[in-house]
Order: structure tokens, then C-alpha cells, then sequence
């Protein structure tokens, strides 16, 4: 049984090292974008090396995430948390120190790893350390830090870009992990791994696992990694692009087929036999795909063609995560009184509404007339569908499985959105040198607002044909306030209560 009071001493260090680690993953996913034009200059890196650095670290971390879970529990949970937050941080550092493109890149894959192992564990943490009549309002404040560390991230990130330049975004990791392993270690309980307290009839809900599914999860990363490749090497052609392109096909298939045949595999095939499930993870991918495409591009379409600063670039996309944060705990009462249905249609619209109206952002636009109605109208639209969104997918499962479908929901939006990344260059026609050329950035933009605004259009009609209301008795989501923009937020297994 867990037993530590958020009141405490003990508490307070858990909450503190939990939102630290959390915040290093969640604020690569976004602080990055904002350096890539500078990141690009100084090493004079190309439109796909761009592509890579972002999209190197959502490979690693969409194909391992649900595996990094399993680790935690296998082998316990502290464990494979403070593994994650040394490993993220080491790799931080490479990509730091980097001196090319190609060291970049490589380092920002071992990111990813990291990524997978301290993300799950985080809430995880969370969820096994403290006690029942305490863990919810810990989970809240949990979630609510991390949304503000989402919040101030771009912002942060602009201001270390302008000033000592874009190697701190990563460097920055290294002294908050000096901080978080020594606490980890001293003040967090380890749960899992066959520790006292860790079984599901003690109250902890965790799975029983048996062999971890890694050939499952390096098929899955393997196919994400060599489809991503041949879209973004697909403008210059070439047999390697044909091949990568067959051979991430056949990954892809290669992992279905084990996973039907595993006894214990990472995704259970029979998961999706749910038709609920299947359709709000098909509108996560269109979400989540077209949020993707936004964000790596927006950042540099600001800099590139409006002229902005890094640091005025993060700051005028503050308001989407502000909208998120402030809100998407009402978003989520309302959708419990009129349903899960309207929300995730209409919160795609007004997605692609936001997206629409950043047609009228180039040369010369003007933040309070142009920019930010357009981001006004994305976050409210993000607001209205990302908290019915998680319960819908948690309630398309029986709550044996919530966790489990939480993870699958998760790693589905960050790999739509590393797709994006990879695609939308190639379907707007942009050339490798496209963001040092104004002009020819802003046309290929305003087609790609377009390709980002049709798939949530396609969202929107998905929700509205076969989402429905979920059971009364299924599970609610715990993580209230969210601020992450790259993906829905991770919800952790049930929790039985205390018996007497």
C-alpha cells in the first residue's frame, strides 16, 4: 500500500523530482522547434536535417514508449526513471556539444530512448508512491506544473536561443538532472519490480508482465524510422528512398504479425477490436498529425518570413498552451454532461478554423491582428477536444486496460506527428534551402495549412459518424490540466481503493 502524505517532507520530493523529469521530455518536444532556424545557420544544415533533428527524437520515443512502461514495472519504477533522466541528460549534453548536423541528429535519438524511459515513469511514480486519499490532488499538481513547464517552455527556449545561443536548450537539461537523480534516489519509494506493495491485489493495478516485447518495439520504431526516412529524402528519388520506403512497409507488417502471435505483446491487437477505440486513435492521428505539421512549421514560418526574434517567436505561440492549461479541466466537465461526441467534433474545426486564419500571417503581419486571432481560435479548439479525447479512449476499454490504451493513444499522436513533420515538406513542394528563402517558405506554408486543416476536417467527420458516450463506469481521467501540444497526456493504470 502506498503510504506517502503529499503534506509531508517526503511527498513534497516526490512531486518535485516526478515534475522535473517530466518537464525535461515535455519541453524538448517544443522548445526545439523554436531553434531550428538558428540551429540550421550555424550548422549549415539543410531543410531535412531540420526534419531530423526534430524528428529523430520522436522515432526513438513514439516506437519505445509503451516498452519503457513495461521496463518500469518489470524492473521498478524509480529504477528505470532515474536510468531515463541520466540517459536524457547524457544524450542532452551530445547534443549540446554537437559539431554537426549528423552528431545532432544521432544524439537526438538516444533523446528519445531517454524519453521513453522517464515519460510513463513520471506519473507512474506518482500514482505508486502516494497514498489513496492524497493521490489525486498529487496527479493534479503533477499535471498542473508540468502544463506551466509546457507554458513558459518556447519562451525559455527563444530567450536561450537570442542570448547564449541554441546549445543551452539541451545544456539546460544536464544541471536539472544533477538536481532530480539525487532526489530520486534519496526520497521516492521504488514500486514495481516485484517491491512490496507493487502487486495489483495490494492496491498498485499494475499489469503482470511476461517477456518484454522488445523485438515489438524495435519493429515498430524500425518502421516508423525508415518510413519518416523515404518522405523526407523522397524529393530527390533514388532507389535507397524505394527501398526504405518497402523495407519500413514490411517492418510494419512484420510488427502486426508479432504482435498477433506474442503471448505478451506491447499492443494487443485484440485492443482494437473495440470500434470506439479505433476511431478516436484515427482521430488522435489526424489531430495530432496536423498539431505536428503546425508547430514545426509556425516557429519557423515566424522567424523565416514574418521576421520575429526566437524569443518573439516562442512567446507569440504562448497562447495555445496558456488556453490549455487554464481550461481543459472545464473542457473535460462538459464533455462528462453532454458527451465526448460534439467536442471532438467541433474541436477539430475550430483547429483547422486557427489554422486557416494563419494563411494571412507573412510579410509585414501584425501579432495582435493577424497572429494571434489565428492562435486565439487553435486553442480553443485544442481546449475543446484534448480532455474528451483522453476519457473517450479510456472509456472505449474495460479499466483493466486504461493504462495500457492511455499508452497506445500517446505513442499514436507522437508518431502522426513525426509523419507530419516528414511529409509536408515533401507535399508542399518545399526545397532543401526553403527557410533561407522567404518568399518561397511562405508560399509552401500556406499549403501546408491547408493539407493540416483538411485532416482535422477529416477528425472532425471521423468523431461525428462513430463516437459515442462511454459507460458510466468506466475510467476517468486523472491528469485534469494539460498543457503538452505534441501529444494527449498519459494516463496511468487504475488504482483500486482501500478496503475498509
Amino acid at each position: 500500500m502506498p503510504d506517502v502524505r503529499l503534506a509531508s517532507p517526503q511527498g513534497k520530493w516526490v512531486l518535485l523530482t516526478t515534475v522535473l523529469g517530466s518537464s525535461m521530455a515535455m519541453l524538448d518536444s517544443t522548445v526545439v522547434n523554436v531553434a531550428l532556424p538558428r540551429i540550421g545557420r550555424d550548422l549549415d544544415a539543410n531543410l531535412s536535417a531540420l526534419q531530423w533533428t526534430v524528428n529523430a527524437y520522436m522515432v526513438t520515443l513514439a516506437g519505445l514508449i509503451l516498452l519503457g512502461g513495461a521496463l518500469g514495472d518489470r524492473l521498478g519504477r524509480r529504477r528505470v526513471f532515474v536510468v531515463g533522466v541520466v540517459w536524457f541528460a547524457v544524450a542532452s549534453l551530445l547534443c549540446g556539444v554537437a559539431p554537426n548536423a549528423g552528431v545532432l541528429i544521432a544524439a537526438r535519438a538516444l533523446q528519445g530512448v531517454g524519453g521513453a524511459l522517464l515519460t510513463p515513469g513520471s506519473l507512474a511514480l506518482i500514482q505508486a508512491s502516494f497514498h489513496p486519499d492524497d493521490r489525486g490532488r498529487a496527479v493534479g499538481l503533477w499535471s498542473g506544473f508540468g502544463g506551466i513547464g509546457a507554458a513558459v517552455g518556447p519562451f525559455v527556449g527563444g530567450w536561450l536561443v537570442d542570448g547564449p545561443g541554441w546549445r543551452w536548450v539541451f545544456l539546460l537539461n544536464v544541471p536539472v538532472a544533477l538536481v532530480c537523480v539525487p532526489v530520486a534516489l534519496r526520497h521516492v519509494p521504488e514500486s514495481g519490480g516485484g517491491t512490496a506493495g507493487s502487486s495489483e491485489a495490494e492496491g498498485g493495478g499494475q499489469r503482470a508482465h511476461g517477456r518484454f516485447d522488445v523485438l515489438g518495439a524495435v519493429l515498430g520504431a524500425l518502421a516508423l524510422a525508415l518510413v519518416t526516412y523515404a518522405l523526407i529524402e523522397a524529393g530527390g528519388g533514388g532507389a535507397v528512398v524505394a527501398v526504405s520506403a518497402v523495407a519500413g512497409l514490411a517492418a510494419a507488417v512484420a510488427f502486426v504479425v508479432v504482435e498477433r502471435r506474442r503471448p505478451d505483446p506491447m499492443m494487443p491487437p485484440d485492443i482494437f477490436a473495440s470500434r470506439q477505440f479505433t476511431a478516436v486513435n484515427l482521430v488522435t492521428l489526424c489531430v495530432y498529425a496536423a498539431l505536428g505539421g503546425f508547430f514545426f512549421l509556425a516557429a519557423l514560418q515566424l522567424q523565416v518570413v514574418v521576421g520575429y526574434s526566437a524569443l518573439a517567436a516562442g512567446t507569440a505561440l504562448l497562447p495555445t498552451t496558456v488556453l490549455m492549461l487554464l481550461l481543459s479541466a472545464r473542457s473535460g466537465e462538459l464533455a462528462d454532461r453532454i458527451g465526448p461526441r460534439i467536442p471532438l467534433t467541433v474541436g477539430p474545426l475550430l483547429c483547422a478554423a486557427g489554422m486557416l486564419l494563419m494563411l494571412r500571417v507573412g510579410p509585414g503581419a501584425s501579432y495582435a491582428a493577424d497572429v494571434l486571432p489565428a492562435l486565439l481560435v487553435l486553442g480553443l479548439g485544442m481546449v475543446t477536444l484534448v480532455a474528451p479525447l483522453t476519457a473517450t479512449v479510456l472509456g472505449s476499454v474495460s479499466v483493466a486496460r486504461a493504462g495500457l490504451a492511455s499508452g497506445i493513444n500517446n505513442a499514436a499522436a507522437r508518431a502522426a506527428g513525426l509523419m507530419a513533420v516528414a511529409a509536408l515538406p515533401l507535399l508542399t513542394g518545399m526545397g532543401e534551402e526553403a527557410y533561407r528563402e522567404p518568399a518561397a517558405f511562405d508560399t509552401a506554408f500556406d499549403k501546408a495549412m491547408g493539407w493540416c486543416a483538411g485532416a482535422l476536417v477529416v477528425g472532425a467527420l471521423i468523431a461525428a459518424a462513430v463516437v459515442r458516450r462511454p459507460p458510466p463506469d468506466c475510467k476517468r481521467p486523472e491528469c485534469l490540466r494539460h498543457g503538452g501540444v505534441t501529444a494527449p497526456p498519459l494516463e496511468g493504470e487504475p488504482v483500486r481503493k482501500r478496503l475498509g
